[in-house]
């Protein structure tokens, strides 16, 4: 029997006995047991039809508590649009109406109060559980959509990098070679040979270029992207922080403006990794010569330590060649990813 089989069951038996014990018999007790296995079936299918259903039952019977539980919970974790919030507080209401109707027609005081105790804990609180539960995972999915993506966008790098370093120094040594082939003393047929060799190695040149630009085309981002870098997370459920210190300069060196994008996105992606959930803080400390730049995230208590990968290995090189450097931080409450640019080009070159 499947879990949801054995959680349909449990329901039918428990507001079924619950019905048994106010001394309701016969065919009707029959009919009710039915009517409830037919609301947890469409639940899933129906969830605001359950829901309706499974208060209709709660107001003919006065009982129905196991179902009004799980038909709250599975219609709050469905809600998706205004109109549906509409239609479940619509039906929320009407119940209380016809709860508190039906005590007035009592003669206990005390119902009422029962009452509304039974709204908050048999409707409200499931469906408040259900719709809690379900940004939980609409959270959990957006952050793992970011890191895939930060990902990818690292893989696409590397295999730029590699082709552009291992491939593109082989052909260029096979170019070279054809070129001092083209002007020796060689006869008229491989000399055809020859230019046709250095034809094509230039061609292969040339396209391995066009290669490596087109995966490298989001290599381009710089300091100015960094803004729409932590509003993309930010509209990832990510709980980024900004600031800014010190006079804004812009990084003249291309590559140490690329390398501070670099150093945000790789301490969004780690933080958003390790410690899901967590305020991240991202810190921009204008200096008179050099840009400062922190990530920082509060430490989980159960999460592994953090850094020590290939993308930090990655971004240390890169910001060496900008002439900065990069420093990770794990310390035992809070992970910070620390790095300095210079703000003049000629310091970046003599550094490198």
């Amino acid at each position: 029997m499947s879990r949801y089989a054995a959680l349909v069951a449990a329901v039918v038996v428990a507001d079924t006995a619950l019905l048994w014990l106010t001394g309701q018999r016969g065919w009707l007790l029959a009919a009710y047991a039915v009517a409830v296995a037919l609301t947890m079936a469409a639940m899933n299918r129906q969830p605001y039809a359950s829901f309706l259903s499974a208060l209709t039952l709660a107001v003919l019977t006065g009982g129905s508590l196991a179902l009004l539980a799980c038909t709250g919970f599975q219609a709050g974790h469905r809600i998706s649009s205004r109109k549906d919030v509409a239609v479940t507080a619509g039906a929320v209401i009407t119940y209380v109406c016809a709860l508190l109707l039906a005590v007035e027609r009592s003669a206990a005081e005390q119902e009422t109060w029962i009452a509304l105790a039974r709204v908050a804990v048999l409707t409200a609180l499931p469906l408040l559980a259900g719709r809690y539960v379900a940004q939980q995972r609409e959270h959990l999915r957006r952050e793992r959509a970011l890191v895939a993506e930060q990902e990818r966008l690292r893989e696409r790098l590397r295999i730029a990098h590699d082709m552009h370093d291992s491939l593109g120094h082989l052909l260029s040594l096979v170019s070279v070679q054809a070129a001092a082939l083209e002007v020796s003393p060689l006869p008229p047929d491989q000399r055809r040979a020859v230019r046709g060799l250095a034809d094509n190695a230039r061609a292969a040149a040339t396209e391995l270029h066009e290669v490596v630009g087109a995966l490298r085309g989001h290599d381009v981002p710089g300091l100015e992207e960094i803004g729409d870098l932590v509003a993309r997370s930010r509209a990832a459920g990510a709980p980024v922080r900004a600031e800014t210190r010190g006079e804004v300069v812009p990084l003249t060196d291309p590559h140490a403006s690329h390398a501070a994008y670099r150093v945000v996105q790789e301490g969004l992606t780690n933080a958003v990794k390790h410690a899901s959930g967590a305020p991240i803080t991202v810190s921009l400390d204008w200096q008179p010569d050099a840009l400062l730049i922190s990530v920082s995230n509060p430490m989980p208590r159960s999460s592994p330590a953090q850094g020590g990968g290939s993308g930090l290995r990655g971004l240390t090189e890169r910001v060496a060649a900008a002439g900065g450097l990069l420093r990770v931080h794990p310390g035992p409450r809070e992970f910070r990813l620390v790095a300095m640019l210079p703000l003049v080009p000629a310091l970046a070159g003599a550094a490198a």
